[in-house]
């Protein structure tokens, strides 16, 4: 059934037009909760400070004097001026790692040995017959185990016997040095210099094998310090095995493994020389690496070049010459201090922690939402805002943390631009959320859960060389992993780069395979991408109560409004009909709506077609039915009142009408388009006041209007002057009411704003539930003029629980009781179907009732008693059995023979009406 004057219906607003009107109110509503926005952007702000007074405690306890390096006054010059000199020679163990060393230690090469009470011995956990007898631990001269295997044995022995020389107490260059001490980060000083016990490893020991070791630091020009340890001899005792795995097995039970039990049984070393022959040298070495990794997580020294040294000098000796390995050294180093770089440490998880709390950035309420949907909004433009706009709020969030992070030395050596591309690429979900609060929650679950994840479980995996590669990308879908992942790569260049004084993460360290960032960054811009149209396939789905079918972005997007049609609801087929049809007034209401639909034009703005909505039993309730197969046609020019005590239906009728819920059966034309497949087109020709108001608090009612006005296609003068002419309206332009924020206005200043915000733009449909509520007299009676000249053209669906305003607007009134429309009419016809009596009420003492029960029964025996309370009684007298006159000369005889203190009659009112349809028709379905 096509529409006459679709031509002349609303035109929606273009995509870039809506899309401005919501940035300028975001803007606006930023701008208004600037308090918020501050507090929001300085949350990083504290974090960094608190990040800068950690590190500002950190470093003045580890730069005491106790962990400088050691300093004392000499005199050079030799005239009594003393000068400062610092170096290893006044320095403890703990001062010496910060000293400058610009001429390194030559450390000839040590084994690791083990202490006398630990080496490998004949034990019942040890159970091999050529190690040596435990007694040995208590004289102290235990041997030092090596074990030997191969495919040759000769040749393995062979060179086992030429690894340690024969004992030579006056030539230190051929002997074998070791030490018991634990080793640090460095070789700068050795610890087997200044404590535990240095060992000369030989073949045998006799009572004169002790060598005398020197070492020699230049501090300066006129300045050295020397080391000179005596070394304590320790045999070797080279064994045969058959096999690695024996040398394994021996291995494993020689060295503790946690069990405070378990009795050490170390060796020195072991080698397996494989196929080792005159023409190939092949083999492995076994050495103790028991200690590179302490308690306090940081990787030490291990004591190997001594122990490949020795076997390649045996090889070497035997087939080819000699090449002796003469010392080692680090490379030069300035002075240092001991420093904790606590913001390259922590800031992951702060700046994690920064990002996160801004993701509830322009999440609107649901209530608003829908507001902005039911006037003439295009869902588009209000998805990809969420999708784009709120995206773009949150990345300048991020920003902020990064801004911050970077004047408080977070950062600081790492390519600024890198972290803002790697900050825009992290998706957020915003547009997943329609409650403020529930997005704010779902942020800190995020910084709580996701963070934490990431610092104890997830960091753990990617510091594993061996974890699969594979795998850690899979991990990295997660956004919230990729970006930790990003953060804690930034995290580590840039605390290499303050420990070494370079630059952090460049440009080209993004394509190193070690950081894996690019990876990250691919994830993250595909995540961003496909996050984008989620957002927007969501947010269609579920952006309200009623939402689209999960199969729409199946089917063809219309680039032109559908042409409007009609036709029988399908609804009514096979349903009941909960209609009186007794009711000569529906029963004409619904043929009349039959007759419009099978007509190809109509003047018609509204027509319902046996419209019902059934809500499911939940808990062990039953269904509640709440419209029960409704008909109703609307002409342009009136204004339909809804009647009806509160829980009968009128809001569920609404809300199908403005597509917040879906109808169970049946259907609805709003100018000739249907409600259940053609509401984006609905919206443009509809306005809607709310029974609650449904504003911005901090916005004024005069950027509200300019908000909606934007909506509707209005611009520049004819957008200010439909503002002016709405607030003036409604009462809301002088005095600067229009500029005050909305959460400033009473209860009846937000209602006159929400009936204007329903008017503007000229909607061709407007519904306003209970739009007077809360308006003292004046300001109602003023609402009621606006709404009176509003109805001119178009259609008004208004209800309401006041009569006289029902009386005073509606041309016609429809009685709502129990989902079902019991009644339809104006107001005269109602009084005249449902009031052909009069009310008579009189006031007497309680002893005269009787009396007056009886006058009123000899003026109309067909009197019914309505009311009846300490004297007071109330009739309804049938007009057709008595007059005026009669009951004005009954009152003077009756006043002359006992005491009436009031007396009055009365036309039935609307009101009367309401109550007596309401009651019958709740005693009906009561009956049903």
């Amino acid at each position: 059934m096509a529409d006459s004057d679709s031509d002349s219906s609303p035109q929606t607003a273009a995509f870039w037009a809506q899309a401005d009107a919501l940035l300028r109110k975001n803007l606006t509503y930023q701008k208004r909760n600037i308090n918020a926005n501050c507090r929001l952007i300085s949350f990083p702000f504290v974090l960094c400070t608190l990040l800068v007074i950690t590190q500002t405690l950190v470093d003045n306890q580890l730069n005491k004097n106790s962990r400088k390096c050691g300093c004392r006054c000499i005199d050079t010059n030799g005239d009594g001026t003393c000068e400062t000199v610092c170096g290893l020679q006044f320095s403890s163990l703990d001062q010496s790692p910060n000293c400058p060393v610009p001429s390194p230690l030559k450390w000839p090469p040590l084994f690791q040995v083990p202490a006398p009470q630990y080496r490998s011995v004949r034990s019942a956990s040890n159970p091999f017959t050529d190690l040596p007898d435990e007694s040995c631990r208590q004289t102290g001269n235990c041997p030092v185990t090596i074990l030997i295997t191969g495919a040759n044995q000769t040749l393995g022995q062979s060179l086992a016997a030429s690894m340690f020389s024969p004992p030579s107490p006056l030539n230190s260059t051929n002997s074998v040095l070791g030490s018991d001490s634990l080793t640090k980060q460095d070789s700068f000083l050795d610890p087997a210099f200044v404590e535990g016990s240095l060992y000369n490893i030989q073949s045998q020991c006799t009572s004169n094998s002790t060598v005398n070791v020197s070492v020699s630091l230049n501090v300066s020009k006129s300045s050295s310090f020397n080391f000179v340890r005596e070394t304590v001899c320790v045999a070797s005792l080279n064994l045969w095995r058959n096999s690695s795995s024996e040398i394994n097995d021996q291995i494993y039970r020689g060295y503790e493994k946690g069990n405070a039990e378990r009795q050490y049984n170390e060796i020195l070393g072991a080698y397996d020389f494989l196929n080792s022959n005159a023409n190939n040298f092949n083999v492995n070495v076994w050495y103790n690496a028991t200690n590179k990794d302490t308690v306090d997580g940081q990787y030490y020294l291990v004591r190997l070049p001594g122990a490949i040294n020795l076997v390649s000098n045996a090889y070497l000796k035997l087939f080819q010459g000699r090449m002796e390995l003469e010392f080692i050294k680090e490379m030069p180093k300035p002075a240092t201090k001991l420093k904790l770089d606590i913001a390259s440490l922590l800031g992951t998880l702060f700046l994690y922690m920064g990002c996160h709390t801004a993701i509830s950035c322009g999440v609107d309420s649901s209530g608003l939402r829908e507001t902005t949907k039911t006037t003439n909004h295009d869902e588009n433009a209000r998805a990809w805002r969420r999708a784009l706009l709120d995206d773009f709020l949150y990345v300048f969030s991020c920003y902020m943390c990064t801004i911050h992070g970077r004047f408080c030395g977070i950062w600081l050596t790492s390519r600024f631009e890198i972290l803002h591309t790697e900050r825009l690429l992290h998706p957020i979900f915003s547009a997943f959320f329609s409650n403020v609060k529930t997005a704010t929650v779902v942020g800190y679950i995020c910084v709580f859960g996701t963070g934490l994840l990431g610092g104890f479980l997830f960091q753990a995996f990617i510091e594993d060389a061996s974890f699969p590669k594979g795998w850690i990308i899979f991990m990295e879908l997660y956004p919230g992993f990729a970006l930790y992942r990003g953060l804690y790569e930034f995290a580590e260049y840039s605390l290499s780069g303050n420990s070494l004084g370079t630059h952090g993460m460049k440009w080209g360290n993004l394509s190193a395979s070690e950081n894996g960032m690019s990876d990250v960054m691919i994830i993250m811009l595909l995540e961003w991408i496909a996050l984008l149209f989620i957002a927007y396939y969501v947010d269609q789905v579920f952006s309200s109560g009623s939402g689209k079918n999960p199969k729409y972005l199946l089917q063809k997007f219309r680039k032109k409004r559908p042409s409007s049609f009609r036709r029988p609801s399908l609804g009514r087929q096979g349903s009941k009909v909960f209609v009186d049809m007794d009711k000569p007034d529906v029963v004409q209401e619904r043929e009349k709506v039959e007759q419009l639909l099978l007509e190809p034009t109509t003047s018609h703005s509204i027509v319902c077609d046996n419209l019902r909505k059934v809500y499911p039993g939940r808990d062990g309730n039953p269904e509640k039915m709440a419209v029960r197969g409704l008909s109703l046609a609307l002409p342009r020019g009136e204004c339909f009142g809804m009647l009806g005590p509160n829980g009968a239906g009128k809001t569920s009728f609404i809300s199908m009408m403005i597509g917040l819920t879906t109808p169970t059966t049946g259907t609805a034309y709003v100018e000739g388009l249907d409600i259940r497949t053609q509401m984006d087109w609905v919206y443009t020709s509809m306005g809607v006041c709310p029974q609650h108001d449904l504003l911005w608090e901090t916005l004024t009612g005069r950027e509200h209007l300019l908000f909606y006005g934007r909506l509707k296609n209005l611009k520049g003068a004819s957008l200010k002057r439909a503002v002016e002419d709405s607030l003036r309206s409604v009462n809301l332009f002088n005095g600067g009411v229009a500029d005050k924020q909305a959460g400033k206005y009473s209860g009846g200043m937000k209602r006159r704003l929400s009936v204007a915000i329903s008017l503007i733009g000229d909607p061709k449909v407007v519904y306003m539930d209970e739009p007077s509520t809360g308006l003292d007299p004046a300001s109602r009676s003023n609402l009621w003029n606006v709404v009176k000249r509003a109805k001119q053209d178009r259609a008004i669906i208004l209800t309401t629980h006041s009569m006289e305003e029902a009386e005073y607007l509606c041309d016609r009134l429809g009685i709502f009781v129990d989902g079902s429309l019991q009644c339809v009419g104006n107001p005269k016809e109602l009084r005249g179907r449902y009031g052909g009596s009069y009310v008579f009420t009189m006031t007497t003492s309680v002893n005269d009732e009787q009396e007056v029960e009886q006058m009123v029964r000899r003026l109309s025996p067909g009197a019914e008693k309505t009311y009846e309370m300490a004297g007071t009684q109330k009739f309804e007298m049938p007009k057709q059995e008595i007059s005026i006159a009669d009951v004005f000369e009954a009152v003077e005889v009756a006043k002359s023979k006992f005491p009436v203190y009031a007396w009055g009659l009365s036309d039935t009112t609307l009101e009367d009406v309401f109550i007596k349809v309401a009651n019958s028709a709740q005693q009906f379905h009561k009956l049903t």
